[in-house]
């Protein structure tokens, strides 16, 4: 499975921004998609995931009634919809996933996930 993320930008504080991760190859394999962030000098952080096949969604405390994680199955895409960011929104996003549910389940992801996209830069201005 090959993940193309895409949608990242500059956005003032309290602006919004949407991520699109498309997922190609054998998709059927998929178990979980979601998002990881990296803030610029600390360690990568989970953000959202969702089911791929049930749609059970994931969010971090920081972000929790601002983001929205969504899946397209026809479209094999996930979205990450983020509203009211703020400057400490501000990191490099990864869209990411695998097969087993023992390597990612709710917010508890492993480091060696099977499915890896490029990260996509966030940048939230005050």
């Amino acid at each position: 499975v090959q993940l193309q993320a895409s949608g990242g930008g500059l956005v003032q504080a309290g602006g919004s921004l949407r991520l699109s991760c498309a997922a190609s190859g054998r998709t059927s394999n998929i178990y979980v998609l979601g998002w990881l962030r990296q803030p610029p000098g600390k360690e990568r952080e989970f953000v959202s995931s969702v089911g791929w096949n049930d749609g059970t969604t994931y969010y971090a405390d920081s972000v929790k009634g601002r983001f929205t994680v969504s899946r397209d199955n026809a479209k094999n895409t996930v979205y990450l919809q983020m509203n009211n960011l703020k400057p400490e929104d501000t990191a490099v996003y990864y869209c990411a996933g695998d097969g087993d549910r023992a390597n990612w389940s709710g917010n508890n992801w492993s480091a060696g996930l099977d499915y890896w996209g490029k990260g996509t830069q966030v940048t939230v201005s005050s």
